[in-house]
């Protein structure tokens, strides 16, 4: 059972015992996101991330209890971020969500909009924005149903970095980024993009994630990009007893 409180972001925070129950309660808000964007809308979009926090909520929506609540062939799925590599390779988030979740439910191909992560950086961005407005359409923002997001111990969220700060205002809807401390480059979403989204879920399991999400949820310290996420629609903190274990609230 997860326990709501409420920040001084004015963020919906819920607490969950452990990943499991986390991952539980995270597909049960996307069910419930995808159904009312569909029958408002007549489909859902979602963009998702990488991690291994969101692997155990991808495997549940592929379950048989899962499964068949969802109405798949009205379902678009996009990425949050990539990382530059092909699809085959061990590090993209693509690949990953394809085992796990894309393979093992009937979502029709077309439906599919992945970041072609084995061309150079600049032109998989380019080519991730086309279709953000091919689909989307226009020069407007795209505004996403439901966004899934994760933080790293940096205060990090998809593959905005403190580092690269200078993505946010840059004007694109997608992105080229380079780590330089991972020797990484990806592609992200920008920040007004995310900030568009109706609901957004960050998902945050572990020990290690406790201060920086005390820094964001209480202290409001805007030097962590996950901090700049303030959303037109609503945001949910999804927190395992670990991640929330500093908060006073």
């Amino acid at each position: 059972m997860a326990a709501a409180v409420t920040s001084k972001r004015r963020d919906r925070i819920e607490v969950c015992p452990d990943l499991a129950s986390l991952s539980r309660r995270g597909a049960e808000l996307l069910l419930t996101a995808a159904a009312t964007a569909i029958a408002e809308r007549g489909w859902f979009t979602v963009a998702i991330s990488g991690g291994s926090t969101p692997r155990p909520l991808y495997q549940l929506l592929a379950s048989e209890e899962f499964c068949g609540r969802l109405d798949w062939e009205k379902v678009q799925i996009f990425w949050a971020d990539e990382r530059c590599v092909p699809k085959e390779h061990p590090d993209s988030n693509y690949g990953a969500a394809h085992d796990i979740l894309l393979s093992r439910v009937p979502l029709p191909f077309s439906n599919i909009h992945r970041v072609l992560g084995e061309l150079p950086p600049v032109q998989a961005a380019d080519a991730y924005e086309d279709e953000l407005r091919r689909f989307f359409g226009g020069e407007l923002l795209p505004v996403f149903d439901l966004i899934l997001l994760g933080i790293g111990a940096d205060g990090h969220t998809a593959s905005l970095f403190p580092e690269t700060l200078q993505t946010m205002a840059s004007g694109r809807l997608a992105a080229p980024v380079y780590l330089a401390k991972l020797n990484s480059h990806r592609v992200t979403l920008t920040l007004p993009v995310i900030n568009c989204a109706r609901q957004l879920l960050f998902l945050v399991a572990g020990e290690d994630k406790a201060p920086v999400v005390r820094e964001i949820v209480e202290a409001g310290n805007t030097r962590y990009p996950a901090a700049l996420v303030r959303l037109q629609g609503e945001l949910i903190w999804l927190l395992d007893k670990e991640a929330a274990g500093n908060l006073t609230l």
